[in-house]
């Protein structure tokens, strides 16, 4: 009996001590994240990929609007609805310019 607790308590013991030998250098370079590069930060999207989202945002609210309204092809997922969706304003779009 005593043997099973103590072997219960030696278990607890060495699962929660790996932290506690971790030197505490060891443990203050690990838990401090790297910085963020400026360049990602500052980076502005190109014009197509701002044009995408404003499709996709037009695009989502057509989504919206058509589930409301019970308008949408049954069996509709909205990957679908976006890909025609997608292509309809884009062609749209090409036939402006």
């Amino acid at each position: 009996m005593t043997r099973t607790i103590f072997s219960a308590v030696l278990a607890a013991a060495l699962m929660a001590s790996p932290l506690q030998l971790l030197a505490p250098s060891a443990l203050a370079q690990t838990s401090t994240p790297a910085p963020a590069s400026d360049a990602k930060a500052t980076k502005k999207p190109s014009a197509g990929v701002t044009a995408m989202r404003e499709r996709q945002k037009k695009c989502g609210a057509e989504w919206k609007e058509a589930k409301a309204a019970d308008k949408v092809e049954k069996g509709m997922k909205w990957p679908q609805y976006w890909s025609a969706c997608n292509k309809r304003l884009k062609e749209a779009d090409g036939k402006k310019t």
